[in-house]
């Protein structure tokens, strides 16, 4: 791991610039996106739709899309066809918004600071986030206790397990309670006691009306109470009943 920080995509929610959230938090429409020409494509004309308070599953083999997906629905990546939405919001013209309404997990261990111990890096997190001042300290204080990471709260990040360094990342993917949460691959390297928090992390967030999507391997999702399940497969989303 680096001491380099990978700019967040996750910032706190602020006024849009005119445009009202409409019955769903996030839509997802006609998306169509190939790497190469001669390759199928990785998303054939998906479509999808969170209402608030939900909590949504998508599976599949390594390779299929399923990150792909969650990169054009973060607003990293624009698909090649169909649209995004976000509360009403288009990534591309309504940027700054658009993300102050987001939480996102990337796969891997990407996004900390090494020489930051915990505090420091989630406070780093809050400020970009545009939390209040005089509700940052509190905020972090929340997000160590609730993702139980008292003991660690001085520790460096580069001194820490995977799985701790995982509670790290997930804190900060929710601790500015975002409208929409995408997590990918959340497990990965979680104890069990990182499975209890992050379901009690995806429970509480829909609790208060927002829409959770995430993603990893098939089976998984037994793990985590999801509304609805999906298979992405060949590039077309295929729901469970």
């Amino acid at each position: 791991m680096t001491g380099n920080l990978e700019r967040p995509t996750a910032v706190a929610d602020a006024p849009s610039r005119g445009r009202g959230p409409g019955r769903f938090i996030l839509e997802l429409t006609g998306l169509r996106h190939r790497w190469k020409p001669k390759l199928p494509p990785v998303l054939d004309d998906v479509s999808l739709s969170l209402n608030p308070g939900t909590v949504t599953w998508i599976g599949g083999r390594n390779g299929v899309g399923k990150t792909t997906l969650l990169r054009i629905a973060a607003g990293i990546l624009i698909p090649q066809a169909g649209t995004v939405r976000l509360t009403g919001l288009d990534p591309i013209g309504d940027r700054g918004p658009y993300q102050r309404r987001l939480g996102f997990l990337s796969a891997g261990d990407r996004g900390l600071n090494a020489r930051m111990n915990v505090t420091q890096q989630l406070d780093y997190w809050a400020r970009l986030a545009y939390v209040p001042r005089e509700r940052r300290a509190g905020t972090v204080a929340e997000a160590i206790t609730t993702f139980g990471l008292e003991e660690l709260a001085k520790r460096r990040v580069d001194r820490m397990s995977m799985g701790q360094r995982q509670r790290v990342r997930l804190a900060m993917a929710l601790l500015h309670a975002p409208r929409l949460i995408l997590l990918d691959e959340p497990r990965n390297s979680l104890d069990e006691e990182g499975y209890v928090i992050l379901n009690q992390g995806i429970t509480a967030a829909a609790n208060r009306g927002a829409a959770v999507l995430w993603c990893s391997p098939r089976g998984e999702d037994r793990a985590v109470h999801t509304d609805a399940s999906y298979s992405l497969e060949h590039g077309r989303l295929e729901r469970h009943e």
